[in-house]
């Protein structure tokens, strides 16, 4: 019986491709190559399966190219890089990791928010440039963490989290704005209080953006939303690229009408908007939230766990469209 034959897109740890080879033929990229949406087609043809991560866009162009595809499985939480509705038009199973990384990324979450408080990167680069050589009183002051109001907006796993951190470990006054509100059962540990948007703007003091990225969050905080937002507030995204406009952001930093911005993930990223790069009131990190070794590990055995289980006609852990399974009676 011939095997299954796979792609893994980027490169991942060697002991995942070893475990992938025991059940497929296996054509990975240990060069970590960026495939072009033609060079990706390409790799992707002949192959029943696609070990992914938020480079590959899989779309309905790269879909139809390859016909023999059944299972896409995304290292990642997020999967905005898939076209859910064409992968369940065309039968094909799309799965992501999630649970697994909730807790690392949000510790980083609540790391950058700090950090973003207490202008960490700012004072760095003003002592690493030789620039400090006296005390001053008002020398890099920024605002209180410890019992300050905390805005969450998307308030799933990693947003409770998070919430669980200022709640408990810092005193902090929680409120938030998500599509549907918790249960009472859920908020009651946090303290915390439901509020439309434009109040989650006006009151918080640290605004962290926890939510997923759809065409409905796209610059869920553009010009208007910063415009409500107190100029000592800080804003920290750990969510998606596109969910914040970073060219009003850019604006807002560098007029002072937010206080500070600590920014995970970017609009079109790698590439950086210059008006973010220009502004010292910013902590800029390269998309690392869920950036640990243990972290990253999981993730990667949960999306072969899906890769897995898909093509040998078992249940995939966390599928995303599993109406695709249902209908199908499963991939292969």
């Amino acid at each position: 019986m011939t095997r299954p034959s796979v792609l893994v897109a980027r490169a991942v740890f060697p002991e995942v491709v070893q475990r992938l080879r025991e059940h497929f033929e296996v054509d990975d990229n240990p060069s970590d190559t960026i495939f072009t949406k033609s060079e990706l087609m390409a790799r992707l043809a002949g192959k029943q399966g696609a070990f992914t991560t938020g480079s590959e866009r899989i779309d309905d162009e790269v879909l139809a190219a390859c016909p023999q595809l059944k299972v896409v499985a995304n290292m990642a939480v997020g999967y905005n890089n898939f076209d859910i509705a064409a992968c369940t038009a065309r039968g094909v199973l799309a799965t992501n990791t999630p649970d697994v990384l909730t807790e690392t990324t949000a510790d980083f979450g609540f790391a950058l928010m700090m950090a973003t408080a207490r202008r960490m990167a700012e004072s760095e680069h003003y002592l690493r440039r030789g620039e400090w050589t006296r005390w001053a009183y008002d020398m890099f002051t920024g605002s209180d963490v410890h019992g300050a109001t905390l805005g969450i907006l998307g308030m799933g796993r990693i947003g409770q989290a998070i919430a669980r951190r200022g709640a408990l470990g810092f005193g902090m006054k929680v409120i938030y704005h998500n599509r549907s509100r918790l249960t009472a059962e859920q908020e009651q540990p946090l303290a915390a209080r439901y509020v439309d948007k434009a109040t989650l703007l006006r009151e918080a003091d640290h605004l962290v953006l926890v939510l997923p990225y759809s065409p409905q969050s796209h610059h869920a905080i553009g010009a208007a939303e910063l415009a409500l937002m107190k100029p000592t507030a800080t804003l920290t995204n750990v969510a998606r690229g596109g969910i914040v406009d970073d060219a009003a952001l850019a604006v807002a930093l560098r007029e002072r009408r937010i206080a500070a911005a600590g920014l995970d993930v970017f609009e079109g990223e790698p590439a950086v908007h210059p008006g973010l790069l220009e502004v010292p009131n910013v902590v800029l990190t390269p998309h690392i939230a869920s950036a640990t070794v243990a972290t990253r590990r999981r993730m990667a055995d949960l999306a072969a766990d899906n890769l897995i289980a898909a093509l040998n006609g078992g249940t995939p852990p966390t599928p995303i469209n599993p109406q695709v399974r249902a209908a199908s009676g499963g991939p292969g």
